[in-house]
């Protein structure tokens, strides 16, 4: 089953079906994907109007960006329910002998570090998308508003979520250096996507009534 495929009530129903993926980390994929197609609608509503003629080079780039960026976060919401599905094969795999112990775990820790880095590279894209969102934001159509700063909380909410589900994985990770290098680059992917965040939300407030 493809799960980007399915229709917007029947993902809802696999989602909400008791059964351990889809799951978060395939709902951060799905807000970035949602977030990206706001940013790119936004692009579209700027570009041709001549009063927005000083945005158009940027909303351009914003709308050519987000479209791949949209397609890649539809990739990544299979790719972390295939990764943590990943995690479940290798646990139900035998543990009898020392033997089989020892490959139960091998299969685990590399199933771990998938299911950790699915959701580090949502994370990445989250913010790209935010770049993109508040450039929107700031250079796009004024009517439009409101739907690039759902764009960038979208990215927000993307990035947090992806960020839990590396943390959660990870830490039963016992490479240690993986660990580390996975947890300072989700440290400092989430505080750059909260300054944007937080810059293209005063943006937005500035302007509402």
């Amino acid at each position: 089953m493809k799960l980007a495929e399915l229709t917007v009530r029947d993902f809802i129903a696999e989602l909400g079906a008791g059964t351990p993926t889809p799951g978060g980390g395939s709902v951060a994929a799905l807000c970035g994907a949602l977030g990206s197609a706001l940013a790119a609608m936004v692009a579209g509503l700027t570009l041709g109007k001549e009063r927005y003629r000083d945005g158009w080079a940027a909303m351009e780039e914003v709308r050519k960006a987000a479209d791949e960026l949209g397609r890649r976060f539809l990739d990544l919401v299979q790719k972390d329910a295939d990764a943590y599905q990943g995690v479940l094969a290798s646990l139900r795999l035998p543990k009898g002998t020392d033997q089989e112990k020892a490959l139960r775990q091998a299969a685990l820790q590399d199933a771990l570090k998938r299911a950790a880095s699915v959701p580090l590279e949502s994370l990445r894209a989250s913010e790209r998308l935010a770049h993109l969102a508040k450039t929107a934001v700031e250079k796009g159509n004024p009517s439009a508003l409101t739907d690039a700063g759902a764009a960038l909380y979208l990215a927000r909410a993307a990035a947090g979520i992806a960020a839990a589900n590396v943390k959660v994985n990870v830490a039963d990770v016992v490479d240690d250096l993986f660990g580390n290098e996975c947890m300072r680059e989700v440290e400092a992917r989430v505080q750059q996507v909260e300054a944007l965040v937080e810059a293209g939300n005063g943006y937005v407030n500035c302007l509402l009534p």
